[in-house]
């Protein structure tokens, strides 16, 4: 097992489960139990969660199922012709299936003044420590990027006292991924909560002081004066050691929907695996905790010889204060958007529907009932008549056409 996040553990978990007997190796770069990521920009960053509290499992769960462990440890190649994994350290470990499980990189401003003191990305546990000791009230900290990480950081810095730019270059936040009613939305509650938003805003330079810090952003509008700089443009799939092992990769590493890479014995799982939806009918790259646990199962029922495919329907979120984003589906192809509810009462819903009127994902704040509704209705291919589904009085299982 290559990488040792909430993929990696789900499978190693169900494959225990499911009666596999054999030595399972576990190889995670960090020197960290397995740990989960979400947290990250929120509760830990805060200091409101201890480090302790984010691991997936108890350390005595390692020994209990005879996890080998090779943890500070990096795969750097794959001899497929021997099955053979060789680790930074030396070691040599033979497999009959091997599980890539790892993940993603943070996208690179690639901009002057990027490497400087004082300018950090949040992936991981060393990321959030190093921004966690930058903080202090009254400070500011400018944050590159309007996407989740960036306004989940913003919300976590306001919170503590910081004074808080995020800089976004598309027209609204998080553009890619929910309808502009929700975009709207959270601009104005991270505005209320003295957030300065720009948008249409490029970053053209970062600029350091006498000691090698960051002390500015250089944008095409102007210079923004910050000792604390934090990027969140995205993520690429971590798919370098499937590639020098010559496996077939194309934005992540690509696998069928039993999620077997272009070698049947090598599988890849979570966000650096790029796999065909039988829901959608395309291939997508997920970068979400539920799509890491549901590979992380189907690799492990598929290496048992119990054939499966990975065909659920994704879902994301995002806290932002006291908001919860839910997004159910792929919105990808939808021809309309129907708002439920108003978003002055702070729960309402944004339904994706294609021409035929069936529900193709959701955006959901702080409703709960249209969540969970739309996830069997998406599952079952469900069609909406699209003036009920606008009534936020009636039921969303009750404007099936």
């Amino acid at each position: 097992m290559i990488g040792a996040g909430q993929a990696a553990i789900q499978c190693i978990e169900t494959l225990r489960k499911k009666g596999f007997g054999g030595r399972i190796d576990l190889v995670g770069e960090e020197i960290h139990l397995p740990y989960q990521r979400p947290p990250l920009s929120k509760k830990y960053l805060a200091g409101e969660l201890a480090a302790d509290r984010l691991t997936l499992r108890h350390p005595n769960y390692f020994d209990e199922q005879r996890i080998t462990r090779h943890l500070g440890c990096r795969a750097v190649s794959i001899d497929r012709s021997a099955s053979k994994v060789t680790l930074d350290d030396g070691q040599t470990l033979e497999y009959d299936a091997l599980v890539l499980a790892t993940g993603s990189l943070p996208r690179k401003l690639g901009l002057p003044g990027s490497d400087l003191a004082g300018v950090h990305s949040l992936k991981d546990i060393a990321d959030a420590d190093r921004v966690r000791s930058e903080i202090h009230p009254g400070r500011r900290a400018v944050i590159i990027g309007g996407g989740y990480i960036g306004l989940e950081t913003a919300a976590t810095l306001r919170h503590l006292g910081m004074e808080v730019t995020v800089l976004e270059m598309a027209d609204r936040v998080m553009n890619r991924v929910v309808a502009e009613p929700v975009s709207r939305y959270f601009e104005a509650e991270h505005a209320g909560h003295g957030t300065q938003l720009l948008l249409r805003c490029s970053v053209t330079a970062l600029h350091g002081d006498a000691s090698g810090r960051v002390c500015a952003v250089e944008t095409a509008a102007g210079r923004i004066e910050a000792p604390l700089v934090i990027v969140g443009i995205g993520v690429i799939a971590n798919d370098t050691l499937a590639r020098s092992a010559g496996l077939a990769c194309e934005n992540g590493i690509i696998v069928d929907e039993y999620c077997r890479t272009s070698d049947p014995v090598i599988y890849a799982i979570g966000d650096c695996s790029n796999h065909p939806s039988l829901r959608y009918g395309r291939r997508v790259r997920l970068e979400s905790v539920d799509n890491a646990f549901e590979q992380g199962t189907t690799a492990a029922l598929n290496i048992l010889g119990q054939t499966q495919p990975h065909d659920r329907v994704p879902w994301f979120w995002s806290d932002q204060y006291h908001h919860k984003l839910l997004i159910i589906g792929l919105s990808q192809g939808h021809d309309r958007v129907v708002l439920r509810g108003n978003p002055k009462d702070h729960a309402f819903s944004c339904c994706y529907l294609k021409n035929d009127g069936e529900l193709l994902a959701i955006d959901t704040v702080n409703q709960a009932k249209d969540q969970m509704a739309a996830r069997k209705l998406i599952a079952a291919r469900a069609k909406l008549d699209a003036d009920r589904a606008a009534d936020i009085s009636i039921p969303l299982k009750d404007c099936v056409l």
